[in-house]
């Protein structure tokens, strides 16, 4: 599956998944783009010339087309895009404060459509061309208090499938995954505010999650960059438009 000469863009690639993801495909071969809107967490990507960090808010269209313009006049067109950048965070449909939903829905979603489009523009056409939306298994069922996170993820499955066969005449595929509980520092959040929200203690409420997933663990980031490493190889050239769980069998929808 070697990456040799392409050039990648991962969003949100300074921590946990992303940077899982970036640091597989850089071990491939490619050079990659590392995304995020907290110059803190782009540290590791000054470390090696195969990386090139960037400081980009995904919701800012301006901050879009700069730091994309920012990699193409460093190495040229992206190859492969993998717009990881997300957040998370309980938002009850009683709570009066829609802060917190708009920022959920414009970094996940928004944010995916204004990099692809912008990269879409200098993405050459028969030559590898790959685009990898992260969403979740929240993509395809709900969980009460997130609702905000449900719709994004939900969006972006509805996004890829849309944006695939728009291309496709391009010979470039769109995919996104669906992990499930992945031992991240996202994750850890999530079993604090769903845990408060239910009464109970955070080990209880992991416990109980960790028994839900037929696996009985959480997966860790360098899997699910396993699988976008495959997917973006010429292996994959035949999958286009799907959402692939993985989720240790926690959903088989």
């Amino acid at each position: 599956m070697s990456l040799d000469g392409k050039i990648a863009l991962v969003t949100g690639g300074g921590t946990g998944i992303g940077k899982a993801i970036a640091e597989a495909l850089a071990s491939a071969g490619a050079r990659v783009a590392v995304a995020s809107r907290n110059p803190g967490h782009l540290a590791f990507a000054n470390a090696a010339k195969s990386f090139l960090p960037v400081e980009m808010d995904v919701r800012d269209k301006a901050q879009v087309q700069s730091g994309v313009a920012k990699i193409r006049e460093r190495w040229g067109a992206i190859d492969i895009l993998i717009n990881n950048a997300g957040i998370s965070g309980l938002t009850t449909i009683d709570d009066p404060d829609d802060r917190r939903w708009r920022d959920i829905v414009e970094t996940n979603l928004t944010g995916s459509y204004f990099v692809t489009r912008e990269v879409l523009q200098y993405m050459k056409s028969h030559a590898h061309g790959r685009i990898i939306n992260v969403s979740s298994v929240l993509g395809k069922f709900g969980v009460p208090g997130y609702s905000a996170y449900c719709s994004a993820k939900h969006g972006i499955i509805g996004f890829t499938r849309a944006v695939a066969l728009e291309v496709v005449g391009r010979g470039i595929t769109v995919n996104a995954i669906c992990p499930g509980w992945v031992e991240t520092e996202m994750a850890r959040q999530g079993i604090e505010e769903s845990a408060a929200l239910e009464g109970i203690t955070p080990e209880a409420f992991r416990s109980r999650a960790v028994e839900m997933v037929p696996i009985k663990r959480f997966l860790e980031s360098d899997e699910v960059a396993g699988l976008v490493l495959y997917l973006v190889s010429e292996k994959a050239a035949g999958i286009t438009g799907q959402a692939i769980n993985i989720c240790g069998g926690q959903t088989m929808v």
